[in-house]
């Protein structure tokens, strides 16, 4: 990864550049503790890491990685990590307000800084505090100190106070944040950014400002544009104040009512370079890291693929090994007490503790267990006997590639009792495998058979390749923990961990890792693939006996077993079908792109007068702002560019039409890329068709996800986006595309389970929901109506129940606060019961720890306890959304069920080939088409009914393409 660096208009890169490529001797980084594990906290808030154990661990990740990042990639001689402590200081005693408008710090953050410092001391560098000063006056101390000494130093925080330290050989160093580049400050770099002569002028910038985020004052009415004019003619806040009677106006009048504050605020802001901490060079010299107080924590906080990149095959300490490479661990375990209301997918005893391992478990060569190789036609026979004598089966199957759809199977393995498991392997000949499967048929035949499976759907996707199906009724574990803990981790081997205290073998330590040296299961001796396959059915059983029980006390049972287990098999089917391609027609449609991207990019250079990088947002910034300038208010980022992303430019459309051919490039590459000439090369080889792969166990609220290619992101809103759903087409000139959706589904469930009875009466009136709401909402009749009042309400109607805010609806719509807010006052006056249930949502999730869907699918919510106010809000909003989410993903996985039924019940020789979100995709032979749409529609309004009879509709129309289909 490159640096940027901040620089000084019309100035080189010459004496910064060279502290940058060359590495001086001695180098000291003073990181900024809490600025920075704030910034990696918020960073993940919406992806939280979660362990096993149900601890977030956000926080102590982004700040590892970033240490360790800054370790590789600069190479300090000396570090160290400084805190703030709980106790006052004095800028606390002079100004009581100060800092007082922050946040409550997060719970998990809080619990995030003991992890964090013993992660910095297992590094061997300093942690350092002193009660009644801020990390600031520490840095700033040390800064002035070590550079006095000859050392080059570096401010590791993204704190823009600390630009009145910089010095020659003192610069301000901001990490990379969501893929920007580093910025390095030095004097004029600072300066340059704040307008200034001189750093120290920071301190007065501050006082006349004041700064939001500590809570400083600074001079009513003053902002920062202002303060540079001030100090450019008077030097500094006390020059100011002093001649305060001279400036003309009401910014004068400002700065004589804004003294005392300015005098304050300044004092405030200054930095304390006097504190009574020694810089000792020993005590920060970077060393060797404490690779056995690192592992302790690492295993602790579940940091696996980290504790490699940290400490490496070298580092890591010796310890004896297994056949297949792994560890022999010393059992070493502790109990943790949890929040039931946090972590409510545990098993915990009578006295509400659970006992987990600090990261050492049981493996395979700690375990006694018993797992056969069957290769021979008599111990085949002898195996299929035994297994026709039980009635629960585990089942799992070893192949040569991760996509069933290209994947040749390499054996399977059964297991029907704890510890013991067999593993058939096949020959690498397809006749062979068809050989011995058919020996199987009776017993895949079997209905009264229950086959117990970690993700099934792959391995009965891997029969239906070479024709069999397993007949009997199955059990996923990966659905069952699905629905027990939606945000939790999904894999066999952690959930083996958490649930059974054992650490299965790693598929990495048979094939090695993915790459150009990842071998094949069939290059693998079969005695270790043996005790790799039988283990995976073992534990897939055991895991089983441990979910049935948590599937009862979270009350899921029902969703697992009406809405996800029978959906495995529809999936199976749907993902075999497979979608028809029409390649040309994407070549085509790829030229015919080029040729408009190709007339967009020369209309941007020739409204700015110049060619550059478009897809440089740095550059484009720089276009737009500084050399074009179509709006004087924009302002750059922390990053030090200016922000150019989609939401930013929607708003600018009005300003320069070069805004809308940036837009309109944006779209075209993006297409032309990531679809029309992506999708080609996704068809399979063997069938000659597109087979996508549906994801049941990803998204929390319940939706299917797909992927290669993922169907959930083709565009539909612009008709250069929906030109695409042309090369999705039927098998043959013999069949057409049947495509089926709901009508407004996520409304009709808000009026469902809200049980708002003017929302319900315009859907059993059949109404157009958003003019009806309009009329309401404006207090007219419905014929008087106009376009803009329906785009409002249909934003409120959607963006309401998401959070929105009166500022979100008026960037939206266009509209003052003010009308916004009124809108909303005006909605929620109309439609009462939909703001009671919000409230009603938020209030139960605090009382339960969780909502749930009409189904009963539960989300669990942590963070609705939360003292902060972001926390706790993202996890409001979730409150409020996931049961209409939750409820809409819940009825188009029955839909699926119930059509995919009726089809076979029927004998129709449609096929469900694709599922969008709320829409479902069938190839179908021209003589069933009106049978197949009527079937189709009847299902899916009939697949959940709604609370107060609230009507489902769906919509079907048929095609030779998907676009005309819909």
């Amino acid at each position: 990864m490159g640096k940027s660096v901040m620089r000084g208009k019309g100035r080189p890169l010459s004496p910064l550049f060279s502290y940058l490529s060359i590495m001086p001797e001695k180098k000291l980084f003073l990181l900024d503790a809490y600025a920075l594990i704030f910034r990696a906290y918020y960073a993940l808030i919406r992806n939280p890491r979660i362990t096993t154990k149900g601890k977030n661990t956000n926080a102590q990740f982004g700040f590892t990685t970033t240490l360790l990042d800054l370790l590789n990639r600069e190479k300090p001689t000396h570090l160290a990590v400084v805190f703030d402590t709980a106790a006052p200081t004095e800028r606390h005693i002079d100004f009581a307000e100060y800092k007082a408008n922050r946040q409550e710090t997060p719970e998990d953050l809080r619990a995030a800084v003991p992890d964090i410092q013993r992660i910095i001391r297992g590094f061997n560098l300093p942690c350092l505090e002193l009660d009644g000063y801020e990390a600031d006056d520490i840095i700033g101390t040390l800064a002035l100190e070590a550079g006095g000494l000859g050392y080059t130093v570096y401010m590791v925080t993204p704190d823009k106070d600390y630009g009145q330290i910089v010095r020659d050989n003192i610069f301000l160093y901001r990490p990379s944040s969501g893929g920007s580049d580093i910025d390095i400050m030095g004097p004029e770099q600072v300066c340059a950014k704040w307008g200034i002569k001189r750093v120290d002028q920071v301190v007065d910038m501050l006082g006349l400002m004041g700064d939001a985020v500590d809570n400083i004052p600074g001079i009513p009415g003053v902002g920062e544009k202002t303060a540079a004019k001030l100090l450019a003619e008077y030097d500094n806040v006390e020059n100011i104040l002093a001649n305060a009677e001279h400036i003309k106006g009401a910014m004068g009048e400002k700065i004589r009512n804004g003294k005392d504050l300015a005098i304050m605020s300044k004092k405030l802001a200054r930095i304390i370079t006097n504190v009574p901490l020694s810089f000792h060079e020993e005590d920060f010299r970077v060393k060797d890291k404490n690779v056995e107080a690192l592992t302790e924590v690492f295993n602790e906080l579940e940091f696996r693929a980290l504790s490699k990149r940290v400490l490496g095959e070298a580092d890591a300490a010796p310890v004896p090994t297994d056949l297949f490479g792994n560890a022999i661990p010393q059992k070493k375990a502790v109990t943790v007490k949890e929040n039931p209301a946090a972590v409510v997918n545990t098993a915990p005893d009578a006295e509400g503790e659970e006992t987990i391992p600090a990261g050492n478990y049981a493996t395979i060569h700690t375990t006694p267990h018993n797992y056969k190789l069957v290769t021979e036609d008599k111990d085949i026979d002898e195996l299929i006997q035994l297994l026709f004598t039980k009635k629960e089966i585990a089942f799992d199957t070893e192949t040569t590639d991760i996509d069933a759809n290209l994947a040749d199977l390499v054996g399977m393995s059964f297991s029907f009792e704890k510890g013991s498991g067999y593993f058939v392997a096949v020959p690498a000949e397809r006749e062979g495998v068809l050989a011995i499967l058919e020996r199987f048929r009776p017993l895949f035949d079997k209905e009264d058979v229950l086959w117990i499976g970690q993700n099934i759907k792959y391995d009965m996707l891997m029969l239906k390749w070479y024709g069999h199906q397993l007949k009997g009724p199955i059990y996923d574990t990966m659905l069952a923990h699905y629905v027990i803990d939606p945000d939790g981790k999904r894999s066999m081997d952690m959930m083996s961990i958490k649930y059974l205290n054992y650490e299965p073998v790693s598929i990495d330590t048979l094939i090695g890792k993915k790459g150009k040296g990842q071998l094949s299961m069939r290059d693998v001796p079969l005695e270790q693939v043996k005790e790799y396959a039988a283990e995976d059915a073992d534990v897939t059983l055991q895991l089983r006996t441990a979910f049935d029980p948590l599937l009862g006390t979270n009350n899921v049972g029902d969703v697992f077993a009406r809405v996800e287990n029978p959906l495995v098999q529809v999936l199976v089917d749907l993902e075999y079908e497979g979608v028809g391609l029409d390649v040309p027609f994407l070549s085509q449609y790829s030229s015919e792109l080029g040729v408009d991207i190709a007339k967009a990019e020369q209309n941007i250079y020739d409204h700015a007068g110049l060619k550059f990088n478009i897809g440089s947002p740095k550059q484009l910034g720089e276009v737009l702002f500084d050399i074009m300038k179509i709006d004087s208010g924009q302002k750059k980022t922390k990053t030090g560019q200016y922000a150019t992303g989609e939401e930013v430019l929607q708003k600018l459309r009005s300003k320069h039409q070069i805004v809308e051919d940036i837009l309109a490039y944006r779209e075209l590459t993006k297409l032309k890329s990531t679809y029309v000439d992506s999708l080609p090369g996704l068809i399979n080889p063997r069938t000659g068709r597109l087979h996508t792969s549906f994801n049941q166990a990803l998204v929390v609220t319940g939706r299917l996800s797909s992927n290669n290619p993922n169907l959930q992101n083709i565009p539909i809103r612009t008709d250069r986006g929906r030109e695409i759903r042309k090369a999705f087409i039927p098998r043959d000139s013999g069949h057409r595309l049947i495509s089926a959706d709901y009508s407004q589904i996520e409304l009709r469930i808000v009026a469902a389970i809200s049980g708002d009875e003017n929302m319900i009466t315009a859907f059993k009136e059949n109404k157009d929901i958003h003019t009806a709401t309009a009329a309401r909402v404006y207090g007219v009749e419905e014929k008087d109506v106009t376009k803009d009042m329906r785009r409002a309400a249909k934003a409120v109607n959607f963006g309401i129940i998401y959070g929105q805010s009166a500022f979100g609806l008026a960037e939206n719509i266009g509209v003052s606060r003010t009308e916004a807010k009124t809108i909303i006052d005006n909605y929620f006056a109309q439609y009462p019961s939909i703001k009671k249930y919000m409230d009603t949502s938020v209030n139960f999730a605090k009382e339960h720890g969780y909502v749930q869907t009409v189904m009963g699918r539960k989300r669990w919510l942590r963070d609705i306890y939360s003292a902060n106010f972001t926390v706790r809000g993202y996890a409001e909003r979730n409150a409020i959304n996931m049961p209409i989410q939750g409820t809409a993903a819940d009825m188009i996985k029955l839909a699926m069920i119930a059509v995919h039924r009726e089809l076979k019940k029927q004998g129709l020789r449609t096929k469900m080939i694709l599922q969008v979100h709320d829409e479902l995709v069938f190839d179908v032979p021209e003589a069933e088409v009106e049978q197949a749409k009527e079937l189709i529609r009847t299902c899916m309004e009939g697949a959940m009914p709604l609370p107060h009879d609230v009507p489902v509709n769906a919509e079907a129309g048929s095609g030779n393409n998907w676009l005309e289909a819909h």
